[in-house]
């Protein structure tokens, strides 16, 4: 039996068939779909973390051990658990292909993500917050960033546990005012270190193209370093509350703390190259290069041995030192400027492999 439709007021058939199809589909775009996404964005980014590990394996960092310990430790929770998530993919899709109810199962890998993340999190927060103490010397901060990390990293094992327990997607809501409070204080501590970072990194800036063109690089990291993280946990957060019957929220809860291990690494790995940039040879430098933009009655150099700090107020990333030696030849006009520079750890003027 034929199908007769008004040619200028309804859609053929077909259409009609594809239109029930979708919505069909609409189920499983919603849940095993959102699923997909985020495996495959992680598995992404995963392979970016394996690659920065193996560099930084590679070019053997004069780093202390416990920092060595950390990054292995991040990178083996990130292969567990982006291995983890395709073994679930694969339940899902492939051993419960047709047992849809298997999609109401929250599988331990999907519980074990708000763990993976805490400590992704705690780990990248601490390091940075260090950093922010090496560049002001204040241990105040340092110790209020740990304050609000420590019970972050809390929360979201009280999440992971939690939803461990439960196993069931549909009762997951019930922690809702967990999440939010994990999620929330998560993002603060972000921001408080993306904030913090580039307002001292700005303030570090010396007027000399070199070294300022590092500092930009510096600031514009540190904004990255919170932004994506952010981006990410606040979609975890509203589609979570929103959407609570979906794996929306698992699209954007997957991925987090490969981002967090990228930021790490990846604030880890560009020491070299700005080292290198720093110490480039005046050779290879033009003069706007090496010509301050800043009057150079404004800076005050002091000895210390053979190393000259510059104390200019402006100058408080002590991890960067700029050598600015000016030489005046009486009676001509012309005068000679070098601007060098190289690595100083702690107090003490010996060089080291860290910059900031």
């Amino acid at each position: 039996m034929s199908c007769i439709c008004p040619p200028l007021f309804s859609k053929p058939c077909f259409f009609a068939d594809i239109e029930s199809s979708v919505d069909a589909m609409g189920e499983f775009d919603k849940t095993i779909g959102t699923l997909l996404i985020g495996i495959v964005f992680n598995t992404y980014l995963y392979g970016l973390v394996t690659f920065q590990f193996l560099t930084y394996w590679r070019t053997k960092f004069n780093d202390p051990i416990l920092l060595k310990v950390m990054v292995i430790i991040l990178f083996l929770v990130d292969t567990v658990h982006s291995i983890s998530v395709i073994y679930m993919l694969y339940v899902y899709c492939v051993t419960n292909y047709n047992a849809p109810d298997a999609l109401t199962v929250a599988l331990w890998p999907y519980t074990f993500t708000p763990i993976a993340t805490a400590l992704a999190a705690l780990t990248t927060q601490m390091f940075l917050g260090y950093r922010i103490m090496r560049l002001t010397h204040s241990w105040i901060i340092y110790g209020i960033i740990l304050l609000l990390a420590i019970p972050s990293f809390a929360l979201g094992m009280a999440c992971g546990i939690k939803a461990w327990i439960i196993a069931v997607l549909v009762e997951l809501p019930s922690i809702s005012n967990l999440v939010s409070a994990w999620l929330g204080m998560q993002v603060g501590v972000d921001m408080l270190i993306t904030i913090t970072l580039a307002f001292i990194l700005f303030r570090s800036r010396t007027g000399f193209q070199k070294t300022d063109t590092v500092l930009n690089r510096l600031i514009r990291g540190a904004i990255q370093t919170g932004l994506f993280a952010g981006i990410f946990s606040m979609g975890d957060l509203l589609t979570f509350l929103k959407y609570p019957d979906t794996n929306l929220y698992g699209m954007f809860a997957i991925p987090i703390g490969r981002i967090y291990t990228n930021t790490l690494l990846d604030t880890l790995l560009t020491r070299d190259e700005l080292r290198q940039f720093l110490s480039g040879s005046a050779e290879g430098t033009t003069t706007s290069d090496m010509t301050p933009r800043k009057d150079i009655s404004s800076l005050r150099w002091r000895s210390f041995g053979a190393t000259h700090l510059a104390t200019s107020p402006n100058i408080q990333l002590t991890e960067v030192e700029v050598r600015e030696e000016v030489v005046v030849l009486e009676g001509e006009q012309e005068s000679q400027r070098r601007d060098s520079a190289s690595l100083v750890k702690g107090s003490g003027g010996s060089k080291s492999d860290t910059i900031v």
